[in-house]
């Protein structure tokens, strides 16, 4: 059920319409134009409706019921499919399981966020090229950077329990090791919040490639000290701390000693008793290598061209930093009680005045405590992605509102196609990363003049067109005037200015078609003030 599908598939009048732009802005103008689809007008249309039921010129129609109760299943039939429009690189135009085909990637698992819930989850393809094993909700993928907001929602724990202060000294709370400031000794110390924000000014300058499991592997400590086991260099102060945000998974390798060294306790069983546990993320361990009891239903590494590599994945001991075996619906579990949290409606983790240091750029970069935090259109959102040897991941969610993503696959050529199912999921559920500021003053419809066309012209362009997934404009031809209805509404007359333009006269909104190289009419583009929306016919 999605409780807030109203007001879909509306025209508006030229005054409702600013009202509704103040609000969408890009977000309607690549998923709405004239039409306010129920795509698109998710979140805002609740709050116009008072604002437009007061500016209307002419009577606002009802939204279909069905628009009201578009269900998880009908979602995901949209982003399955082809998109209305094509995208970037054209990607819109396949399915997903072309694009799978396309970018080489066996699997991908997805969780979508929506009312602080869990809407939906599928996997998709092979969680192992060699077996053909399906994925399934339950398969686990290597998290890869994603662990580090999951270990800093650890570390937030050790702070709001006393163990140490975001701001202490990091060699205060390590006992195993020292860091070695170097020159940059006399600038400051180097303290949880600025390791986990990579603030800190280490700049070790690598990532983590992982280890093949029949490898002697280094032990965390090693790692740092850069021991003939360990397959990178030694961490190292780079510039005084605070100066620069740069990167540093050595950096959250750190945080990961110090965090054992304080409790006195093996990294993954704090993550699993402070995090993993009470969150309820059943699907989840720190555990490296996996075990053979959890690598029955794991999902396996595969090359850019979906092959298999040798060994099934890599080890991880950098835990903090990339040693996470997670789903995307555990991950989404996750995003929400930091949500929740955020909103003082959990604490099963952190109290609302601390989960905020995970939502708060520290004022140096763009990372807050363990995420990135960054404007996306009108929305502030924290997210983080991830990219081991043989996956990619993604976990995106908002700050404020109650949706998000997880997509996870097992393949290095994951990037593209988590990029453009998290375009699709974006413009399906008409999130606020689709917007543009809202559009300041009041600009006069031009005039426009009416000119004859024949009906054999007016007849090429009967048919139905997709604005959206799930929402249509079905053109019909009566009385010699072509007439514009949006999916489950009255149809309004359509006036023609040129051979291929028209307009409304109760509403500022114009439809301009196209046509193929053999002069077949293709699609439409859709026009109401500053909003744009392009249309493919599909019958």
């Amino acid at each position: 059920m999605v409780p807030h599908l109203v007001a879909a598939l509306r025209f508006r009048p030229a005054a409702a319409r600013l009202a509704a732009a103040a609000r969408f802005g890009q977000a309607a103008a690549r998923l709405t134009a004239a039409v306010p689809l129920a795509a698109a007008r998710l979140a805002a249309s609740a709050r116009l409706a008072g604002v437009a039921a007061a500016m209307l010129l002419i009577p606002a129609l009802p939204a279909p019921a069905h628009a009201q109760e578009r269900t998880p299943e009908a979602f995901m039939a949209a982003i399955q499919g082809p998109q209305p429009s094509p995208g970037p690189n054209d990607l819109g135009a396949l399915t997903l399981e072309e694009l799978l085909e396309r970018f080489g990637v066996p699997g991908v698992s997805i969780a979508v966020i929506h009312d602080h819930a869990i809407h939906w989850a599928q996997g998709y393809g092979v969680a192992d090229e060699e077996t053909g094993a399906p994925v399934d909700t339950a398969t686990l993928f290597q998290a890869a950077s994603i662990s580090k907001p999951v270990a800093a929602m650890a570390v937030l724990r050790a702070v709001q329990d006393g163990v140490f202060g975001l701001d202490d000294d990091i060699n205060g709370i390590l006992t195993s090791w020292t860091l070695d400031r170097g020159e940059f000794a006399g600038d400051g110390p180097v303290t949880p919040r600025m390791l986990t924000s990579h603030t800190s000014g280490l700049g070790d300058g690598f990532g983590f490639p992982g280890y093949n499991p029949a490898a002697p592997l280094p032990t965390a400590l090693q790692i740092l000290e850069g021991h003939e086991h360990s397959n990178v260099g030694v961490v190292f102060m780079e510039r005084p701390p605070m100066s620069l945000m740069e990167y540093s998974g050595g950096g959250v390798t750190v945080m990961q000693q110090a965090l054992s060294d304080a409790l006195g306790r093996p990294f993954a069983d704090i993550l699993q008793d402070h995090v993993l546990g009470p969150i309820g993320m059943e699907h989840s361990t720190f555990q490296q290598p996996l075990s053979p009891e959890l690598d029955r239903n794991a999902a396996r590494a595969h090359s850019r061209e979906g092959e298999a590599m040798g060994p099934r994945w890599h080890v991880y001991p950098e835990l903090a930093a990339a040693g996470l075996w997670t789903t995307p619906s555990d991950l989404a579990r996750f995003a929400i009680e930091v949500q929740r949290s955020a909103r003082g409606e959990s604490n099963r983790v952190l109290f609302r005045t601390t989960v905020q240091e995970m939502l708060s750029p520290v004022g140096v970069g763009d990372y807050a405590v363990g995420f990135s935090i960054a404007k996306r259109g009108q929305g502030w959102y924290f997210s983080h992605g991830g990219s081991n040897w043989g996956f990619q991941a993604m976990l995106m969610a908002h700050r404020a509102k109650g949706y998000g993503l997880a997509i996870m696959t097992n393949g290095a050529q994951g990037g593209p196609l988590i990029g453009e199912l998290s375009r699709r999921i974006q413009m399906a559920y008409g999130w606020d990363s689709m917007a543009e500021p809202a559009p300041r003053g009041y600009r006069p419809p031009v005039a426009r003049t009416e000119i004859q066309l024949p009906e054999e012209t007016l007849g090429d362009y009967v048919g139905v067109y997709e604005l959206a997934p799930g929402a249509t404009l079905t053109i019909t031809l009566e009385g010699g005037r072509l007439h514009g209805q949006p999916s489950g509404q009255e149809p309004l007359p359509l006036y023609p200015e040129a051979p291929d333009r028209f307009f409304l006269r109760a509403v500022d909104a114009q439809m301009a078609f196209t046509r193929d190289p053999g002069g077949a009419v293709t699609g439409l583009v859709l026009t109401q003030g500053t909003l744009q929306q392009n249309a493919r016919k599909t019958r």
